[in-house]
């Protein structure tokens, strides 16, 4: 078990929402470049590791849990 402090858990909940946020940015682009679409499979990819987390996970409220669930499905 990995031993982090608060600061350290927030931080990382914090750059969970960076890539929730590049998603929901490339989720309006009408045409991806391989780039982009690069992009956003490693930031969902990143978000599913972070929830598989259990320090991660038991941080998050269950708002989160089902936004970041939601966010990194496949399409």
């Amino acid at each position: 078990m990995e031993n982090l402090t608060q600061e350290e858990i927030q931080k990382s909940v914090s750059a969970a929402y960076d890539s929730v946020n590049l998603i929901n940015e490339l989720n309006l682009i009408a045409e991806l470049s391989d780039e982009d679409k690069d992009t956003l499979y490693r930031n969902k990819e990143h978000i599913r590791i972070m929830l598989a987390k259990e320090w991660f996970f038991n941080a998050l409220t269950e708002e989160q849990k089902n936004e970041l669930f939601d966010i990194c499905k496949y399409e």
